[in-house]
C-alpha cells in the first residue's frame, strides 16, 4: 500500500520517535511510505529522516509558528491545513492510508476530498496540554477544544492511561481507542559505541553517570532530577557523591523560547541554589566539560551520543508526571539501565517496580533515597538492568509493533469507506476563523 504520515514538526521527541519507527516498521513490510511535515531541519531530526531511509516532503514552512509569540495552536492548525491541501491538490500520488498524529483538524478535509483511509494516533489530547488561567483564555480555547473533539476519528492511543484520559476528555466520542504501545528499533540501539567520535569524546568522564533524557520544557519537570541529585549531599559521603555526574540531556530548539528559558532556569538552580558546577553542551559544540563538572546539560544530542549515554549510564531518571507513555524509560531498560520514574501515567505500564527500576512519588527526597538505594547496592543494579532488557525485548519490539499496526490497518481497509461532507469542514473552518478573530481582538490571550 501507499502510506503517508502527516506530522507537524519532524524534530526530536517522543512523538517523532514513534512516527519514525512506525514508518520504518511499515516500510519493512513492503509498503511505500512517505512523510509530509511542516518543518524538518536536517540538523535537528532523527537519522532515518535525514539519511534517506524515509522520504520527507516539507510543505508550508513559510507560515508562522506563532503570531507575536502567541496563538501556537491556531498557527499549527493553519500550517497543517495548508500541508494537507498541498498533499491533496499538488501531488499526483493517491494514498491508501494516511497516518495522522498530534493534530486532528485535517481529518475531515481528507475524508471529504480524498479516498484514503485515515488512522489517527493520539499521544495525548491537545486540550490537556495548555493552561486556562483567565476567562479570556478559556473563551479562546473553547472553539479549538471543540474542533479537536469534532475532528478526532479512527483513534489509536499509546497507552491504557492515555485511553482513559481520552475517554474522559471527549465524552461525545463513542469509539473505544485501540492501544498500540510505541516500540523501539533494537538495531538502532545495538550499534557499538564509537569512542573516537568527537561528539562522544566530550561526554567521556571519570565519574559514573546518572542520566535524564527529556525535552527542556517545564512540564517535563527536569528539575526533579536536579533536586534529587542535590539531595544526595545529605545522604551519602562527599567522596561517594564525587564519583557521580548528572547528565541532563534532551531536545533543545533555539526557536522555542521555553527551551531557552527553562535551560537557563535549571542552570541557575544548579549553580546558585545547590552550588553545583555545571557545563552546557549546545548542538554542534565539541568543547569537553572540565573533569570536576557535576551537572552537564546536553542539548539535542545525536544518535552516537545517545548510544554512549545508554551504554555508560548507571541509572536513568525519568521525571515527568502523568506522562502519556514515555518512550525514554523503554530505551533505558533496553540499554540495561535501571530507571527511576514517577509513579503515574505511562511509566506505570512499562516499568516493573523494584524489578526493572523504581516507581516513586514526584518528590526530590524520595528520589534521592531511590538513587542512594541503587548506587549503594540495596538493589542489584546489574540484575535490574538485565530484567529491564528482557522485559523490553518481549513487549516493545519494532517487529511486534509493526505486526499490530499492520493488523489495525487491515481492519481499517476492510471497513466500508464513507466520505465526509464538505459542509462539516466548512463549519470547522468557520469556528477556527472565529477563534483567530477573537485572538486578534484580545492580544492578552
Amino acid at each position: 500500500m501507499k502510506i503517508a504520515f502527516i506530522h507537524p514538526d519532524l524534530g526530536i521527541g517522543g512523538a517523532e520517535r514513534l512516527v519514525v519507527d512506525a514508518a520504518v516498521g511499515l516500510q519493512s513490510k513492503g509498503h511505500d511510505v512517505v512523510f509530509y511535515t511542516s518543518h524538518h531541519d536536517p540538523k535537528h531530526c532523527f537519522e532515518e529522516t535525514r539519511d534517506g531511509t524515509l522520504r520527507v516532503n516539507v510543505r508550508g514552512d513559510w507560515l508562522p509558528r506563532t503570531i507575536f509569540g502567541r496563538f501556537y495552536i491556531l498557527c499549527a492548525i493553519l500550517r497543517q491545513i495548508v500541508l494537507s491541501l498541498s498533499l491533496i491538490y499538488q501531488d499526483d500520488e493517491k494514498y491508501d492510508v494516511l497516518f495522522i498524529d498530534q493534530l486532528s483538524a485535517c481529518i475531515p478535509l481528507f475524508k471529504s476530498l480524498s479516498s484514503a483511509r485515515v488512522l489517527f494516533y493520539c499521544h495525548h489530547p491537545d486540550k490537556l496540554l495548555t493552561t486556562r488561567k483567565s476567562p479570556l483564555k478559556k473563551l479562546y480555547r473553547l472553539p479549538v477544544d471543540r474542533l479537536e473533539e469534532w475532528t478526532t476519528d479512527s483513534i489509536v492511543v499509546n497507552s491504557g492511561y492515555t485511553g482513559t484520559v481520552f475517554k474522559e476528555s471527549f465524552r461525545s466520542i463513542q469509539q473505544t481507542p485501540q492501544i498500540l504501545y510505541p516500540p523501539i528499533n533494537f538495531s538502532g540501539y545495538d550499534r557499538s559505541v564509537d569512542l573516537n567520535d568527537e561528539s562522544v569524546k566530550i561526554l567521556q568522564c571519570p565519574q559514573k553517570m546518572l542520566i535524564s533524557i527529556n525535552r527542556f520544557e517545564r512540564k517535563k519537570n527536569v528539575e526533579l532530577a536536579l533536586r534529587a541529585f542535590a539531595s544526595l549531599k545529605d545522604m551519602v559521603s562527599t567522596e561517594m557523591l564525587a564519583k557521580y555526574r548528572l547528565v541532563l540531556a534532551g531536545g533543545y530548539d533555539r526557536r522555542v523560547q521555553e527551551n531557552v528559558e527553562y535551560l537557563k532556569e535549571l542552570d541557575q538552580l544548579a549553580q546558585e541554589v545547590f552550588n553545583l558546577k555545571t557545563f552546557t553542551i549546545y548542538p554542534s559544540s565539541l568543547e569537553k566539560p572540565p573533569a570536576d563538572v557535576q551537572v552537564v546539560f546536553l542539548c539535542s544530542f545525536n544518535d552516537a551520543q545517545r548510544t554512549f549515554l545508554l551504554s555508560e549510564a548507571n541509572l536513568m531518571l525519568y521525571t515527568p508526571s502523568n506522562e502519556h507513555f514515555g518512550i525514554v524509560p523503554v530505551e533505558g531498560m533496553y540499554g540495561s539501565v535501571p530507571v527511576i520514574a514517577v509513579n503515574s501515567g505511562g511509566p506505570v505500564e512499562t516499568i516493573k517496580d523494584k524489578e526493572t527500576g523504581l516507581l516513586l512519588p514526584s518528590d526530590p527526597v524520595a528520589w534521592g533515597n531511590g538513587i542512594k538505594d541503587i548506587i549503594t547496592g540495596k538493589y542489584d543494579r546489574t540484575q535490574m538492568g538485565r530484567q529491564g532488557r528482557e522485559h523490553v525485548q518481549q513487549k516493545f519490539s519494532l517487529e511486534a509493533f509493526a505486526d499490530q499496526l499492520q493488523g489495525i490497518i487491515n481492519d481499517l481497509m476492510d471497513q466500508p469507506f464513507k466520505k465526509s461532507k464538505c459542509v462539516q469542514y466548512f463549519l470547522i473552518a468557520s469556528i477556527s476563523i472565529a477563534a483567530v478573530l477573537l485572538g486578534a481582538l484580545y492580544p492578552s490571550l
